[in-house]
């Protein structure tokens, strides 16, 4: 269906920092791209940067790039938040960055030509940020046969065989 070319894969990096944020700290996106969010109880993180996209990485070695974390992101994240100066990295993986292509939002609801298929998918890295509410929808739609909560219909599936 067009759309940007796809992100193959991210970096995500986890550090310790007991003088970082504390609980009630949610998941932070600094204007420069740079995240973070706490992972668990003991003054640990994880967080990563998507890099610009000339500089993305082959898709074929899924090795984790940690310079990039020493260079790029974790100068960003000591300058949000002046604790991190002092993080102690930990580990890091790299994964997959799946999104729909098209225009990098959910597709929610019936597919346009098979009747008892319903769908919930492309939505990046958002999925589980809009899990209940997509869940709650596709709910919806099986059991009332319509939206009831929220009208989702704009993002069906049609919008792609229409290309709007």
């Amino acid at each position: 269906f067009g759309g940007a070319p796809p992100h193959p894969y991210r970096y995500v990096y986890t550090w310790h920092c007991p003088d970082g944020p504390g609980f009630s700290c949610p998941l932070l996106v600094d204007t420069t791209g740079a995240y973070f969010r706490r992972d668990g109880i003991a003054g640990n993180y994880l967080g990563g940067m998507s890099p610009p996209e000339e500089e993305e990485p082959d898709p074929g070695d899924l090795s984790v790039d940690h310079d990039f974390f020493q260079e790029q992101v974790w100068p960003q994240l000591a300058r949000r938040v002046p604790a991190f100066a002092s993080l102690r990295p930990r580990g890091a993986w790299a994964g997959y960055y799946d999104y729909n292509t098209f225009d990098r939002n959910g597709v929610l609801g019936r597919h346009p030509k098979l009747e008892n298929l319903f769908l919930a998918a492309g939505f990046s890295g958002h999925g589980l940020q809009h899990a209940p509410a997509a869940g709650r929808a596709v709910a919806e739609l099986v059991v009332k046969g319509q939206y009831e909560s929220l009208d989702l219909r704009r993002l069906g599936w049609r919008r792609l065989v229409d290309g709007e």
